[in-house]
């Protein structure tokens, strides 16, 4: 970088023949500066894009630009897409896009994805596949180290000190007011809710990220009393996860319960050990066989 030569951004706006105003809007509006106690501020998104703080004694502190610079091409190059940032945390394209739209920096298309004023604000950047033209959003490496990005993920993923403290596994197939009397539920969810184990919370803020309204522990509209993991309404679907089935009394309950549900015809999803680790794949096959589909 020794022999790249930088530009002010008035002499870059001569350079690429755009009014200088116009420029700088530009810049702001794909989330390279912002504007902070009157002065211009580089962002994360700007500095990967080339741009770099320099003083003179005659202007003092202002931002440059490689001679090289072109606008469009900053904003594609070394840009990551829904995917390659999912591979970065361990997570699908889909569950990265429910994130990004939890956080507000995406929002629901027809069929894709479209960027937010606060999405654009972290360098996120809108473009459509050239054949189909569904939208999708682009992002800047420096994404990656957003404190509050990395804190949700990891939050959701149920690697916080807290969550960890619990166990993975719960007796669900017990869930009758003695039990719940007896092992209360203690570790919050994303959403607010409270459950008994890290398996349940994982369930539980997959749900939300989805944006699939349902309740945590409702019991059966049946004289029985019989309480499930969780609820949707809106397929009145409910969802039990079996966390001890190497217990041959738990497997014996288990039936039971599975019973309950076949005699009154409810629809049931049940998710074991196995499940917890690939929700991504395992809960939209499921619930699409029930009618609810997710992005």
């Amino acid at each position: 970088m020794d022999n790249v030569k930088f530009l002010s951004t008035t002499k870059l706006s001569q350079k690429l023949a755009i009014p200088t105003k116009q420029l700088f809007g530009k810049l702001q509006d794909k989330g390279f500066i912002s504007r902070k106690d009157d002065t211009w501020a580089l962002e994360p998104a700007g500095i990967d894009a080339g741009g770099k703080y320099q003083v003179s004694e005659k202007l003092g502190k202002y931002i440059v630009w490689p001679e090289s610079f072109q606008l469009e091409r900053a904003t594609s190059e070394g840009m990551l897409t829904a995917t390659t940032l999912g591979q970065k945390f361990d997570l699908s394209a889909r569950r990265v896009n429910q994130i990004l739209s939890e956080h507000g920096w995406i929002k629901r298309h027809v069929k894709g994805w479209l960027v937010t004023p606060m999405g654009q604000r972290v360098g996120g950047e809108q473009r459509e596949d050239n054949k189909s033209g569904v939208p999708f959003v682009l992002w800047p490496p420096s994404v990656t180290e957003n404190k509050t990005l990395k804190n949700t993920i990891e939050e959701l993923k149920g690697n916080s000190k807290e969550a960890k403290e619990f166990p993975v596994n719960a007796p669900s197939a017990d869930k009758s007011s003695g039990f719940r009397d007896k092992m209360k539920p203690k570790l919050r969810t994303a959403d607010g809710h409270f459950v008994r184990s890290r398996a349940e919370m994982l369930i539980d803020n997959w749900l939300y990220t989805a944006e699939i309204v349902h309740a945590y522990e409702r019991r059966l509209p049946i004289e029985e009393e019989v309480y499930c993991d969780f609820y949707l309404p809106a397929g009145k679907i409910y969802i039990e996860f079996w966390g001890m089935e190497s217990d041959p009394k738990y497997c014996e309950r288990k039936k039971a319960k599975v019973a309950i549900y076949e005699q009154y015809g409810f629809s049931l999803i049940e998710l074991n050990d196995q499940d917890i680790s690939s929700l991504d794949d395992v809960l939209p096959r499921l619930l699409l066989k029930h009618g609810i589909t997710t992005y």
